[in-house]
């Protein structure tokens, strides 16, 4: 018997909110869902977020009868010292319904939050290098994730990640039992995002679906998700980002941000991420810029391992036709990535968005930088299988190229 797909000698889990409510006015439901699931919610937001929008969550969830503990000091990469403080707040009021308002770094707080309610212990000690994949045992209080990035996809998926301060940096959690049960994606909210914070939210929507379409995981479910989310962020994160205003684009952005999360949920992550975890960690850079730093060479190093399907992404961009010949068309694939990057002017950001070192100082933190990126184990997920000497030689590329003040990308 013949074995041609993932499917055919295995089984998989699919992944997936328990509920998505999607559209203008979705917020406005979030206290018909809350009070399904309980009487007192944690609401979880950066300070920023909270007063734009903090309002109409609290009144929504007033009308049901649902009482509000709010928790407002999640950083932008948020901490284990802002899980453990958020904790503290769930604790002290008894709580038993997590609600989110944000983007990934809320939700992954409020995620933190919960794995500490349903297991108790200390964090950092699920972190898929201490407990492996699946390191949560048991599930999470009720989750509801009020989205207001397009975005990070961490509405739909069951990672968490955390800035460990106390050693610069940042650990993974993966569980199906962190995956939310209410997801909430209204365009209105997204329009109050800025235009950097639309570039960085929408190239990590990007990077996640071509990741889990190319990685070694994949398999048809998730390619239909990040194909889709391919062609949604492709159309829409340039139209966003021009006019913040437009909420065709906007609605676009959400639901393709949020079937690249599904994508890279039920797939998985690969090299970018693996180096874009030491990156923003040691740079300060957001998550998504630095996403945008490295995609495009490991677009160029991975292609030749996965042809056709780096063929369809740079067909998607619009850097290949169905004439070109399928290796063509993938090698392709980098131009497509770069000529987004430059349309959105996502290294024109790193004035105000990070801390690029000297290039000595740079180079003194790759051997670090590296461990960092193949303990994550997202670089054993790419379809070409970086040495570790071959991503010390993306790093110093990518600063070469795209970090220093005279790289070509930021010329």
């Amino acid at each position: 018997m013949s074995h041609d797909t993932v499917l055919s000698r295995e089984t998989r889990t699919v992944v997936s909110p328990s509920n998505v409510v999607v559209g203008a006015g979705a917020v406005e439901e979030v206290g018909d869902y809350a009070s399904l699931y309980g009487t007192t919610a944690l609401l979880v937001a950066t300070e920023r977020i909270f007063d734009v929008h903090g309002d109409v969550v609290l009144e929504t969830l007033d009308e049901q009868g649902i009482e509000t503990v709010v928790y407002t000091d999640v950083r932008p990469d948020p901490t284990v010292e802002n899980i453990e403080e958020a904790y503290e707040s769930w604790e002290e009021h008894d709580c038993d319904i997590v609600v989110t308002l944000g983007g990934g770094s809320s939700i992954d707080t409020g995620k933190g939050v919960g794995i500490l309610a349903g297991n108790g212990g200390e964090i950092r000690d699920f972190g898929v290098d201490k407990a492996g994949y699946e390191g949560v045992p048991n599930p999470t209080p009720p989750l509801l994730a009020v989205n207001t990035t397009a975005g990070t996809g961490s509405e739909a998926t069951r990672s968490v990640v955390v800035s460990d301060e106390s050693t610069a940096t940042k650990f993974l959690i993966v569980s199906k039992n962190v995956v939310p049960d209410v997801a909430i994606e209204d365009p209105e909210l997204t329009v109050s995002l800025p235009r950097s914070h639309t570039a960085f939210t929408g190239i990590d929507a990007l990077t996640h679906a071509i990741e889990a379409y190319v990685s070694v995981n994949s398999y048809g479910i998730p390619d239909g998700f990040a194909v889709e989310a391919m062609r949604r962020i492709a159309r829409s994160l340039p139209v966003a980002w021009a006019d913040g205003e437009n909420l065709d684009a906007r609605a676009d952005m959400l639901v393709g941000q949020l079937q690249a999360g599904q994508a890279f949920t039920n797939s998985s992550v690969a090299l970018v991420h693996g180096l874009a975890r030491p990156l923003g960690a040691q740079l300060h850079i957001p998550h998504g810029l630095a996403n945008a730093l490295i995609l495009p060479y490991v677009a160029d190093f991975s292609a030749m391992a996965a042809p056709e399907k780096y063929a369809t992404v740079a067909r998607i961009l619009g850097a290949a036709d169905e004439d070109d010949d399928t290796r063509t068309a993938a090698d392709r694939a980098a131009d497509g990535i770069l000529r987004l990057c430059d349309d959105l002017d996502l290294t024109g950001y790193l004035d105000d968005f990070g801390e690029v070192p000297a290039r000595e100082e740079y180079l003194d933190v790759i051997e670090e930088m590296t461990q960092d990126a193949i303990d994550s184990g997202s670089p054993a997920n790419n379809p070409r299988k970086p040495t570790a000497e071959e991503i010390r030689e993306l790093y110093v590329e990518i600063y070469d190229d795209a970090l220093a003040p005279d790289g070509r990308r930021r010329s």
